[in-house]
């Protein structure tokens, strides 16, 4: 996976519960799975490990409607789902009986919640068998007495595993990221390049092609076991391309066409299938935040918690915000938030003046009370003028300073050396002369910081100089 469990992903828009449960039972798979728990009755016999018997499979398919040389093998899948997700149990082992579990009552009567939370079991058994060697895998690994010998097979069990979740969670990541495909399905040779391809390859090798071809194979069996789940959209490889896995159109090439890219496989996560990524990202300790479960939180939450956000996912998780709240209310408590001498204040000012950007006139009586405030009142005289309020009073030099200092920090803590960031700096030399004489004397916790960010950004030779000489006299200022 492209982030470490100590990293914070991109925040995910999910569908409300009540539509993402109605998604869950719908899909072919749970919805299957759950019309055989409710048809087993005293008569139902499993063998080992809950499988179905053999001779019932044909009863079994013919409730599910199913019919065809598969159908006895996906009513045994069904099946097995219904047994992992806890909607048929085993009564007796020896005796081989079953009885209707616990999970079926939730499933039909339960909340949305209740739902997902079966659905979500059926998805772990599902992930389960994706990452088990295929039919013909184990065939050929049969020893004479028809046990499958393991050593016989080129297989481990917890790479393969690995390598899916890594797979799945650049999936998400794409899927949830701003500058990413969103709804737009991912072609399969992208993503099995993205588990291979070193980042900053620019041409892969002949041995990196190959293992991404072969990465596409396993990945195109996968994706057709987990649609079913409803945990993707998929479009499978074209059989034609599979006919002779030495044809070099096997493998993926950067110069084919998107009509061409289309026929190596198409792969889109569902909305249910986010959450169920985002549940199992959560598990395993990852930070994975969902747009809007900060609406019930405090200011500082707000604030401290959409520092990373990009900005279309902060705009709407400070909207969710509001929504909850009193404008004026919520201006003060977010003022209140907003301060601080500590490494994370500037952004969490820059989020707080975003945030009051959403709120109308009924907040200015906020704004008013901090004009005199050394850290807010450069911010509070920008939002009384852009909304038109009657004397505002003229910012001493000093809080210009202060704010733009403030507002550096801030950007470059947001997006580090961006362009847009670059353009700023410029701006600031070019329309203040004497900007870095009276900067490094602004009483500020990022001064010297901001000024060395500006001497590394500006395309100026001479500029930069003056912004490094100034950030060397805010130092020695400081101590």
């Amino acid at each position: 996976m492209s982030a470490s469990p100590s990293s914070s992903l991109p925040p995910v828009r999910l569908h409300p519960e009540a539509e993402l449960a109605r998604d869950a039972l719908s899909t072919p798979l749970l919805s299957r799975a759950a019309r055989l728990a409710r048809w087993a009755g005293p008569e139902t016999r499993v063998e080992a490990g809950g499988v179905l018997v053999e001779e019932q499979l044909p009863a079994a398919a013919e409730v599910l409607g199913l019919t065809g040389d598969d159908a006895a093998a996906l009513a045994s899948e069904a099946w097995r789902i219904a047994v992992d997700a806890g909607l048929v149990e085993v009564v007796d082992e020896e005796a081989g009986t079953v009885a209707a579990g616990e999970e079926l009552g939730l499933l039909f009567g339960g909340s949305p919640r209740d739902v997902l939370d079966v659905w979500l079991a059926a998805l772990e058994a599902v992930l389960a068998d994706a990452s088990v060697p295929d039919l013909d895998e184990l065939i050929e690994a049969m020893d004479e007495g028809g046990e499958v010998d393991l050593s016989r097979l080129d297989w481990d069990a917890e790479a393969e595993a690995e390598f899916l979740d890594g797979v799945l969670g650049n999936l998400y990541l794409l899927t949830v990221s701003e500058d990413g495909p969103g709804d737009d399905p991912v072609p399969l040779p992208a993503l099995a390049a993205s588990m291979i391809v070193p980042d900053g390859s620019r041409v892969p090798t002949n041995d990196m092609l190959e293992q991404v071809s072969d990465a596409m194979m396993r990945l195109d069996e996968q994706f057709r076991l987990l649609e079913p789940v409803g945990l993707v959209d998929y479009r499978p490889v074209d059989e034609a391309l599979m006919t002779d896995a030495d044809d070099t159109a096997a493998q993926p090439s950067a110069t084919v066409d998107d009509t061409d890219v289309s026929r190596y496989g198409m792969v889109r996560l569902t909305p249910l299938g986010c959450y169920g990524l985002r549940a199992r990202l959560l598990d395993a300790g990852f930070a994975a935040p969902a747009v809007g479960e900060l609406s019930d939180k405090g200011a500082d939450a707000l604030l401290d918690g959409t520092a990373a956000f990009p900005p279309a996912a902060a705009h709407a998780e400070t909207r969710s915000w509001l929504a909850h709240r009193d404008p004026l209310a919520a201006a003060r408590e977010l003022l209140a938030a907003a301060r601080g001498a500590d490494e994370g204040a500037p952004l969490r000012r820059l989020r707080c003046q975003q945030a009051l950007s959403l709120v109308g006139p009924e907040a200015e009586p906020a704004l008013r009370d901090v004009l005199d405030d050394a850290e807010l009142g450069g911010l509070a005289r920008v939002w009384l003028s852009e909304h038109g309020a009657a004397d505002v009073p003229v910012p001493s030099q000093a809080m210009v300073f202060w704010l733009t200092i403030d507002t550096v920090a801030a950007q470059l803590a947001a997006e580090g050396n961006s362009e847009e960031l670059q353009a700023l700096v410029e701006g600031l030399a070019e329309q203040h002369s004497g900007f870095f004489a009276a900067a490094w004397r602004v009483d500020h916790p990022a001064t010297a910081d901001v000024l060395d960010a500006m001497g590394r950004l500006h395309p100026d030779k001479k500029v930069a100089k003056e912004a490094r000489k100034a950030a060397f006299k805010a130092r020695s200022q400081q101590g």
